[in-house]
C-alpha cells in the first residue's frame, strides 16, 4: 500500500517538469500511476477475499496491512489496511481514476498554461483518497480526508480567473471544513475513550463502546457530521452544484467517483458497530431522504446538463447514505453494490458532458439537438449509463437497486416507519428515472424547431474512458458475482440474520421486482409529462435556498468580523500595548487569586553586590530610555538593559546565555540603528498626557505580575525538575559537556528545528517587504563602480563648508590598487570615508570570523554553538559594511541570503532524516570516536552538522537584515534629493526611504 501512496504522491511533484516536456500528453504518465495501483489491487484481492475482516492487524488471517511508528506517545501511527471496504472504494479511486486522467490528455488544450498544476493536483487527489480509505488509524484517516478538501478546493477553482470558479471553491472548503473539524472533535473523543486510534480495534470493541453513554453518541454524531458535508446531504448539499464550476473532469471523478464517496464511505466504515446510537439513524434516514427528494425535485428543474447531473447526484448521495447506514447484511450488500454502480455510471455521463461541451461548445439541452444522430457511438455510451442510473434491466444499476429495495422491504415488515422508508426510496427512484429520461432527451434528441448543433466528430481515445465504463455497467449487471465476491467479506463484520444476501441479475418474481416496474413506469409517464410537470413545479411555493441562508450567515459573519475589527484595530500602537499589557496582568492575576496559588517564602534579592549593580545599570538605562529625546540615545538606552541582563546571566553561572544575549543585543541594535537613518532624529512631541500616570501603572503591574507568576510557578513545583537530569543526558547521551548547546540541536532539537524554520519564513517575509524587485543579491558590484563615487555630494547643505578641508585630507587616501580588500578605499567618496574604521575593519575581521567558527565548533563541550557563532560572524559582516557600505557588503557576502537559509535548513533537514536511513529515529545523534594525523584522538558528535546547519541560517539571517535596512536604503538615497539638515538638531537626516513615513 504505501509504495502505491508513495508513487502517486512523488509522481504528482514531478507533474509540471512532465507536462512542460511532453505537454497534454503527460496525462498519460499520470494515468499510468493508479492503473498500475490498480493491478496491484488485483493482485491482492484473493488476500483480501480470504482474510477475516474483524481480525486484528498481525494476525495470520487478518487482511493485509502495514503499520510504521509516528507518534507514540499520542497513539498515532502510519497504520494502513486493505480491507473489503477499501477494495471496494479502491476499485473506484484507481480505476475510474486512470481513466479521468486518460480523458484529460483529449479534453484539456496544449497550450493551457495551467494544466501542469491540474494534473498534479488531480493526481495528488487520487492519492490523497487512496491514503483515506486504506487508513486504519482516525488521525492519519483526518489528515487524509483534509487533503482531499484543500485539493477538492484548488481543483474547483481551477479556472480562477472566473468569479463563480473562485466563490465556488471557497464554498466548498468553508463547508466541508467546518464538517472536518466537527469530526475532528469527535475521532479525539473516540480515539480517547476507546483507549486507541485504530480504527479496526475500535470496530472490535464496538458493541462495548455504544453502550457507553452520551458521549459515545456524541462522538458519532460529530463523526456524522464530517460524512453529510463531505458528501453534500441536507443541509449542506448546495456546494456540489456550485462546484459544477470546476472542468468536467473533476466533476467526473471527484463529485461521481472520489470525494463525495469519503462521507458514504465513512458511514459504511463506523456501521457495522455503532448503528445503535442515538443520532445514527436520524441523522441517516432524515437526512438522507430530504437529500434524495430534494435533489431529484431540483434535477428535473435544470437546463444545463451538468448541474442534471449535479442535482442527480445529490439524490444519489442521499440514497447512499441511507443504504449504507441502514445496517444489516441486507443493507451493506446493497450499498456498496450502489456504491460502485453509480461510480461507474455517473462518472460515465460526466465524461459524456464533457465531451457534449468539447464538441459543440454548450451544455444547454434547450439548446443542443441531433447530437444523437451525429455521434451514435456517444449517444449508445449515455444510453447505457443513464440507463443504469434509472435502474432498467440488465445493468448494474438495476442489479444494485433491486438489492436496495430488497433490503428497505425488509425494514418495512418492522412497522410503519420501515413502510414510509421504503415509500420514500421508490418516490426517489422514480424521480431519478425521470431526470436520468430528461438527460438522454436533452443531450441527443432532434428537438422540433431546433437546427442539429454543430458537433466535432469524436475521437476514439477521447470516447475510450466513458465507453470503458459504460461496458463495467453492462457486464457486471450481467455477471454481478465479481463484485458480489469482493463485497461478500465486508457483509461478515454484520451478525447474520438468515440466509446470506447476494447481487444478482434474477431473484425471481417478488416484491421488489414489482416496485422496479412501478418505478420504471411511473418514472416514463413523468418524463412523458414533463412539460405540464414543470408547470406545477413552477408553481409550487419556492423554499428558502440553502445557499442563501449560507451567504446570509457569512454576510453576518463579515460584518461581525468588520464590527470588531474598526473597534479593535484602531491604528493606535499605544491602544493595543494597553489591551494586551491588561489582559496579561488581569488574566494571570485572576489566576492566581481564584485557585489560591502558592507564593515562596523565602526571597533572595541578590545572592552578590555584582548583581545589584547590574540591576541598578537595567534600570538607570530604563529611565534614560524613558527620558530620552532623541531616537539614536533612546535605543542605545534600551541596549543598555540588554547587557544588564546579560551580566545578570554571567553573574547567575549561565555563560551561553550571556553570550547569546549580549550577541543578539548587539545585532539588534545595529539593525535599530540602520533603520533609524529613515526617520528623523528626535522623538515625537512628549506633551503631557492625562493617561500617563495609567500606562506607568499598567506597566509596572505588567513587571510585577510576571515576576510574582515566575515565583509562583517555582514554589508550586512538587517534584524534582527535569532539568537536573539534562547534565548527564548531554554528557551521556548527546556526548558534550555543554548542556544548554546539547539540548538545543540533540535532547530538543525538534524546538530547535521549528524555531529555525520560522526564523527562515520571517527573514524571508521582511526581505520582501523591502526589496521591490529581489532580494537585493543580483545588484551591482564593486567592479562596476566608478572610483570615489559613492555617496559623492551627499553631505548636508550647512555642512558643505566644513566638508572642503575633510575632503581635501581625504583625498590623499583615494590612491589604492584597484582591487582592495576592502573595497571603500576606492568606491566611497573620499569624504565619506573613516580611515579608523577601515583600519580597525582589516584587524578585527578575520579574527571575528575565527572566533565564529571555535564558537561553532567548541559548542557542544563549551560556551558556543551554531547560533552564537552565526551571530558572531554577522557581527563580522556588519563591521565590513560599516566600514564600507553596501558594495563593500556585497564582497564581502557573494552569496545571496535566501541561499544560505535554504542551504542551511536543507542541512538541518537532512541531518534529521539521516538517521533513518541506518534504522535511527529522526534527529537521532551519533558520537563518533577516530584518529586523525595532528589531531590525535577526535570524537565527534552528528549533531554538530545540525549546529552548522543552525550557523549558516543566522549568517543569512543577519545578511538579510544588513541588505535590507542597509544596501536597500542606502540604494534609496543615492542619487535623490540632497540630505537636508534636521531644523531640530545637528543630526543629519537622509531622504526618507519610500514608503517610509517619518
Amino acid at each position: 500500500m504505501l509504495p502505491v501512496l508513495i508513487a502517486m504522491f512523488a509522481l504528482a511533484l514531478v507533474a509540471p517538469l512532465l507536462f512542460s516536456r511532453f505537454g497534454r500528453s503527460a496525462f498519460f504518465v499520470l494515468a499510468a500511476a493508479p492503473a498500475a495501483g490498480f493491478v496491484w489491487l488485483l493482485t491482492e484481492l484473493p488476500r483480501v477475499l480470504a482474510s477475516d475482516q474483524a481480525a486484528p492487524n498481525g494476525s495470520p488471517d487478518a487482511p493485509p496491512s502495514l503499520t510504521i511508528p509516528w507518534i507514540p506517545s499520542l497513539q498515532v501511527e502510519l497504520t494502513f489496511r486493505l480491507d473489503a471496504l477499501a477494495a471496494v472504494l479502491c476499485v473506484l479511486i484507481l480505476g475510474v481514476g486512470a481513466l479521468v486522467l486518460f480523458y484529460c490528455a483529449r479534453y484539456f488544450k496544449n497550450d493551457d498554461p495551467d494544466v501542469g498544476a491540474f494534473g498534479a493536483q488531480l493526481l495528488a487527489f487520487a492519492a490523497a483518497m487512496f491514503g483515506l480509505v486504506t487508513a486504519d488509524d482516525l488521525i492519519l484517516m483526518f489528515i487524509f480526508w483534509e487533503l482531499t478538501t484543500i485539493l477538492s478546493y484548488l481543483l474547483i477553482g481551477y479556472s480562477r480567473q472566473r468569479l463563480s470558479a473562485r466563490r465556488s471553491a471557497l464554498q466548498a472548503l468553508i463547508v466541508t471544513t467546518f464538517g472536518g473539524l466537527a469530526m475532528l472533535v469527535g475521532v479525539v473523543i473516540l480515539g480517547q475513550e476507546a483507549g486507541t486510534y485504530r480504527i479496526s480495534e475500535i470496530l472490535a470493541d464496538a458493541g462495548t463502546l455504544a453502550a457507553g453513554g452520551l458521549l459515545i453518541d456524541v462522538a458519532i454524531g460529530l463523526v456524522l457530521v464530517g460524512a453529510i458535508t463531505k458528501s453534500a446531504l441536507v443541509p449542506f448539499h448546495f456546494w456540489l452544484p456550485g462546484a459544477m464550476a470546476a472542468p468536467t473532469p473533476v466533476s467526473a471523478y471527484l463529485h461521481a467517483a472520489a470525494m463525495v464517496k469519503a462521507g458514504v464511505f465513512l458511514v459504511a466504515r463506523f456501521a457495522p458497530g455503532f448503528t445503535e446510537t442515538a443520532f445514527w439513524y436520524p441523522v441517516i434516514f432524515g437526512l438522507g431522504m430530504a437529500t434524495m427528494l430534494l435533489g431529484g425535485w431540483r434535477a428535473l428543474r435544470q437546463f444545463d446538463l451538468k448541474l442534471v447531473l449535479a442535482y442527480g447526484t445529490v439524490s444519489q448521495l442521499g440514497f447512499l447514505i441511507m443504504v449504507v447506514g441502514l445496517g444489516g447484511r441486507d443493507g451493506a450488500l446493497a450499498g456498496l453494490g450502489l456504491l460502485l454502480a453509480h461510480g461507474f455510471f455517473k462518472a460515465t455521463l460526466f465524461l459524456v458532458v464533457g465531451i457534449i461541451d468539447h464538441q459543440s461548445g454548450t451544455r444547454d439541452l434547450r439548446v443542443l439537438s441531433g447530437v444523437g444522430a451525429t455521434s451514435p457511438a456517444l449517444f449508445a455510451v449515455a444510453l447505457v449509463a443513464a440507463a443504469s442510473m434509472a435502474g432498467v434491466p440488465p445493468l448494474l444499476g438495476f442489479v444494485a437497486k433491486e438489492s436496495v429495495l430488497e433490503a428497505f422491504v425488509h425494514r418495512a415488515e418492522d412497522g410503519a416507519a420501515g413502510m414510509l422508508l421504503l415509500g420514500g426510496i421508490v418516490l426517489g427512484s422514480i424521480l431519478t428515472f425521470a431526470y436520468s429520461a430528461r438527460f438522454v432527451w436533452g443531450a441527443f434528441a432532434l428537438k422540433h424547431g431546433r437546427p442539429q448543433t454543430p458537433f466535432t466528430p469524436v475521437r476514439t481515445s477521447f470516447l475510450l474512458a466513458p465507453a470503458v465504463l459504460a461496458v463495467a455497467s453492462v457486464v457486471f449487471g450481467l455477471w454481478p458475482a465479481p463484485l458480489d465476491a469482493l463485497i461478500q467479506p465486508y457483509l461478515t463484520l454484520f451478525p447474520a440474520d438468515g440466509e446470506t444476501p447476494y447481487l444478482a441479475l434474477w431473484h425471481g418474481v417478488n416484491l421488489p421486482l414489482l416496485l422496479s416496474i412501478v418505478t420504471i413506469a411511473v418514472g416514463t409517464a413523468l418524463y412523458l409529462l414533463r412539460a405540464p410537470f414543470e408547470r406545477f413545479q413552477g408553481r409550487v411555493p419556492a423554499v428558502r435556498e440553502a445557499e442563501v441562508v449560507y451567504r446570509g450567515l457569512i454576510g453576518v459573519l463579515d460584518d461581525v468580523a468588520v464590527w470588531v475589527t474598526g473597534r479593535t484595530q484602531r491604528g493606535s500602537l499605544s491602544f493595543y500595548l494597553f489591551v494586551i499589557l491588561t489582559t496579561a496582568v488581569v488574566t494571570p492575576l485572576a489566576a492566581l487569586v481564584l485557585f489560591d496559588a502558592p507564593l515562596p517564602t523565602d526571597v533572595i534579592i541578590a545572592e552578590s553586590p555584582a548583581q545589584v549593580v547590574a540591576a541598578l545599570v537595567i534600570i538607570v538605562g530604563i529611565i534614560a530610555a524613558l527620558r530620552s529625546t532623541k531616537r539614536f540615545m533612546a535605543v542605545l538606552m534600551v541596549g543598555i538593559t540588554g547587557y544588564g541582563m546579560a551580566a545578570i546571566f554571567a553573574l547567575q553561572g549561565a555563560p551561553d546565555l550571556a553570550l547569546t544575549q549580549m550577541l543578539v543585543e548587539t545585532i539588534v541594535l545595529v539593525a535599530f540603528v540602520l533603520a533609524l537613518r529613515s526617520l528623523p532624529a528626535r522623538l515625537w512631541n512628549r506633551a503631557g498626557s492625562r493617561h500617563r500616570a495609567l500606562r506607568a501603572g499598567l506597566g509596572l503591574a505588567f513587571g510585577g505580575i510576571m515576576a510574582v507568576i515566575a515565583m509562583s510557578a517555582m514554589a508550586s513545583r512538587t517534584a524534582a525538575p527535569i532539568s537536573l537530569a539534562y547534565p548527564g543526558l548531554a554528557y551521556e547521551e548527546g556526548g558534550g559537556a555543554n548542556a544548554v548547546n546539547v539540548l538545543l540541536v540533540d535532547i530538543r532539537a525538534w524546538d530547535t528545528f521549528g524555531e529555525i524554520t520560522v526564523l527562515a519564513i520571517a527573514a524571508t517575509g521582511i526581505a520582501s517587504l523591502i526589496f521591490v524587485r529581489g532580494r537585493g543579491d543580483t545588484r551591482r558590484r564593486a567592479s562596476d563602480v566608478e572610483d570615489g563615487s559613492v555617496d559623492r555630494g551627499q553631505e548636508p547643505l550647512g555642512a558643505r563648508g566644513r566638508a572642503g578641508a575633510a575632503r581635501e585630507l581625504a583625498a590623499r587616501f583615494t590612491d589604492v590598487p584597484r582591487d582592495p580588500w576592502l573595497v571603500a578605499g576606492r568606491t566611497l567618496a573620499p569624504e565619506r570615508r573613516s580611515i579608523i574604521f577601515e583600519v580597525i575593519t582589516r584587524l578585527l575581521f578575520h579574527t571575528i570570523i575565527v572566533l565564529s567558527l571555535y564558537l561553532l565548533v567548541a559548542g557542544h563541550n563549551l560556551p558556543g554553538g551554531g547560533f552564537a557563532g552565526g551571530l558572531m560572524a554577522g557581527l563580522a559582516l556588519a563591521i565590513r559594511y560599516l566600514a564600507g557600505g553596501r558594495f563593500e557588503l556585497a564582497e564581502a557576502s557573494p552569496v545571496s541570503a535566501g541561499a544560505l537559509l535554504g542551504i542551511g535548513l536543507a542541512i538541518v533537514s537532512l541531518t534529521a532524516a539521516a538517521p533513518l536511513l541506518v534504522g535511527g529515529s529522526v534527529l537521532e545523534s551519533y558520537i563518533l570516536e577516530f584518529w586523525l594525523p595532528v589531531f590525535g584522538d577526535v570524537k565527534f558528535v552528528t549533531s554538530t552538522i545540525f549546529d552548522i546547519g543552525v550557523y549558516i541560517i543566522v549568517v543569512g539571517l543577519v545578511l538579510d537584515v544588513l541588505r535590507s535596512l542597509g544596501s536597500e536604503i542606502d540604494e534609496h538615497s543615492d542619487g535623490e534629493r540632497p540630505v537636508e539638515e534636521d531644523p531640530r538638531s545637528d543630526a543629519l537626516v537622509p531622504p526618507a526611504v519610500e514608503g517610509v513615513q517619518p
